[in-house]
């Protein structure tokens, strides 16, 4: 399986990310949109595991109370494009505390520095500026309360994800 661990958003931030993508492509941007489905905050990328319930334990195994993300700008890696969130030292920390106990676990994921973003375009083209795109940047926040556990399979029309399984925030 190949698996990550993610925070899914509400409809208030999907419907914010999905108008973005509607604005970029009446400014001409192509390429390959995200589908509403697939939007989402990787919080740990764990790839071809075939253990989704020692993830789970891992993913258990650190508390977290709830806490609040909200979208902040938006920017590009090369050809991604991607929408940010606020500093966010409630979410820093928990990544952290999370990353820990996968290591702990011994069930490898990508060490990358954590950099919270979500893909609105892959192999995206676009031959206006940087400064058109930025003109409207999304809005929207949410409490956080549940971390998924996230497989993602090729389908015809690209990946599909699926939630495998989660972990809840612990009351305040």
């Amino acid at each position: 399986m190949r698996l990550f661990i993610a925070i899914n958003f509400n409809e208030s931030i999907l419907e914010s990310l999905i108008n973005l993508q509607s604005e970029w492509t009446a400014l001409g941007v192509r390429g390959n949109f995200t589908p509403l489905q697939n939007l989402h905050l990787t919080l740990a990328f764990i790839g071809e595991y075939g253990n989704p319930n020692a993830v789970l334990d891992a993913m258990n195994s650190v508390n977290f109370a709830p806490f609040n993300v909200a979208l902040d700008g938006i920017g590009t890696f090369r050809d991604l494009y991607w929408a940010g969130l606020k500093e966010n030292t409630a979410l820093s920390n928990y990544v952290r505390r999370l990353r820990r106990a996968l290591a702990e676990h011994e069930i490898p994921f990508d060490r990358k520095k954590f950099s919270p973003h979500i893909t609105l375009v892959r192999r995206a083209e676009f031959n206006g500026t940087i400064e058109e795109l930025l003109k409207n940047s999304p809005v929207g926040q949410m409490e956080v309360n549940v971390v998924s556990l996230m497989s993602s399979t090729r389908g015809k029309r690209g990946m599909i994800y699926t939630k495998v399984g989660g972990v809840e925030a612990q009351s305040r």
